[in-house]
């Protein structure tokens, strides 16, 4: 049994310790947050202790994993104390505001010794892993291009303060939701963000982050070839809306989140019948990690993986303030 301490207690956070409670090889023993009626809340409910500070949480209870569920622009020094502790982590996305930060974690938790896993849920909702074992199986063909579509009232009341704050959240819709697209893309395919063209709007009613984007994306599948990607997003008013649609050589792909998966070979579309997953996906993400952490491999999610999308992020902001297509590795030429 390995002991995992959760360093945030806000909605993500209270996810993690719900998935915690689904397995067995894993046991939550504390739980690390400011708000001293969330931390006892959270403590009462889950049988956890309650700490208001890493430090003394590190120190008294050992964990050998760390959650971190915190404002983005935290990410760092968490994760650096946490791996300082000898922690393996289990980071929340986006792994960090800057491909800088990315950078300082990854060679902490390599000089340290631990295993580093950044939480793309992405890869655990059950339309993406069906749509996944379709691609993989090959019967589509290669891979030509993708749109993907989101629209979500971004800037809800309830959302909290920080997301609004650049400083903060390193950006808005882009760098919150836009990192999952980004990831999806990158994941399903096989590929990587290569070239970016990006627009964004700046017209929330909160805060100083973009409100819509819409990114014109080169990816690099290696040995596959390069292929072509839109990304829409809008954070406005209106109904909401998240789709993802694949063209291969041999036929479309469309991924409707939370409803299913559908495919095309023909003139028609026909649903998949998605398999039934007793664990929800933080619970599934935990498993992977408890994988790597046996067999000594790097996860999935890696911190080189996820610093990808962070690199990407990077150049989307770059694009839309430049005005120019930036190419990755390569931004001094634009």
């Amino acid at each position: 049994m390995m002991r995992v301490a959760v360093i945030g207690g806000g909605a993500i956070g209270l996810r993690h310790l719900e998935a915690l409670e689904e397995l067995e090889e894993l046991e939550a023993c504390a739980v690390v947050e400011l708000d001293e009626t969330i931390r006892l809340q959270l403590a009462r409910r889950f049988g956890v202790k309650a700490y208001a500070g890493m430090e003394d949480m590190l120190a008294a209870e050992q964990p050998q994993i760390a959650v971190i569920a915190l404002p983005h622009h935290l990410h760092e020094e968490a994760a650096l104390l946490c791996i300082s502790s000898g922690c393996h982590l289990m980071l929340e996305k986006p792994m960090a505001n800057s491909t800088a930060s990315c950078d300082r974690i990854i060679a902490a938790a390599k000089r340290q010794g631990v295993t580093l896993m950044v939480g793309h849920t992405q890869h655990y909702l059950p339309e993406n892993r069906a749509a996944k074992a379709v691609i993989d199986e090959g019967s589509l063909g290669r891979f030509l291009m993708a749109q993907d579509t989101r629209h979500v009232d971004y800037f809800r009341r309830n959302r909290p303060p920080w997301f609004f704050d650049r400083e903060s959240a390193g950006g808005g819709i882009m760098m919150n939701l836009g990192a999952h697209s980004i990831d999806k893309l990158q994941w399903l395919t096989d590929s990587r963000v290569r070239k970016v063209k990006a627009s964004l709007t700046y017209l929330g009613d909160r805060g100083n982050v973009e409100g819509s984007g819409m990114l014109m994306l080169e990816l690099d599948g290696g040995a596959t070839g390069t292929s072509t990607a839109t990304i829409v997003q809008s954070g406005y008013k209106g109904a909401s809306r998240s789709e993802t649609e694949l063209i291969f050589t041999n036929g479309m792909l469309r991924i409707v989140a939370g409803e299913g998966v559908y495919v095309s070979k023909g003139d028609s579309y026909e649903k998949l019948a998605l398999p039934e997953e007793p664990l929800i996906p933080l619970a599934l993400q935990f498993l992977d990690l408890l994988a790597s952490l046996r067999s000594g491999s790097e996860p999935e999610c890696s911190g080189s993986y996820s610093r990808s999308v962070i690199e990407a992020l990077e150049a989307v902001y770059l694009s839309h303030e430049s005005g120019l297509e930036i190419e990755l590795g390569k931004r001094e030429s634009g």
